[in-house]
């Protein structure tokens, strides 16, 4: 499982070193084999393989009235792998639909991570911290 949050930075070519506290469990889980598609906030999902091959199909079983649904999730999802020092290649289309440049924000989400360019990422934060909590949380007990 991920957590927590890293700042990084993206080099001129589109690549984003993973911080080390997770390159060995991405290693062990999935090879350094991962998945990178768009998220419908604005960032960009990153799945270790076998935790993106459960997404997929998930998503493939949609019906036919979620297929721009489908497009989006499947039709954007680009395969990459870890490089020996822990680097991953962003695609130029995913670097653009996210609207990565240089500073960006990895957060672990659990089976997966979500890639923020980090101006964006701590607008909608600080939106959020602004607004009221959902009811889901009213009888959430901290």
């Amino acid at each position: 499982m991920f957590q927590g949050a890293s700042s990084l930075s993206l080099d001129a070519k589109g690549r984003l070193s993973v911080p080390t506290r997770h390159r060995d469990a991405l290693t062990a889980q999935a090879g350094g084999q991962l998945t990178l598609t768009k998220h419908p906030d604005g960032c960009l999902m990153v799945f270790p393989r076998p935790e993106w091959e459960k997404f997929r199909e998930r998503i493939a079983q949609l019906p036919m009235s979620a297929q721009w649904w489908k497009r989006i999730f499947l039709g954007n999802a680009m395969d990459v792998e870890m490089d020996g020092t822990g680097r991953v290649l962003v695609s130029p289309e995913l670097r653009e639909a996210a609207g990565l440049s240089k500073d960006a924000i990895l957060l672990g989400m659990g089976n997966h991570f979500e890639l923020w360019d980090k101006a964006t990422y701590e607008a909608k934060e600080a939106a959020a911290m602004q607004a009221e909590m959902p009811d889901v949380f009213k009888d959430f007990s901290f």
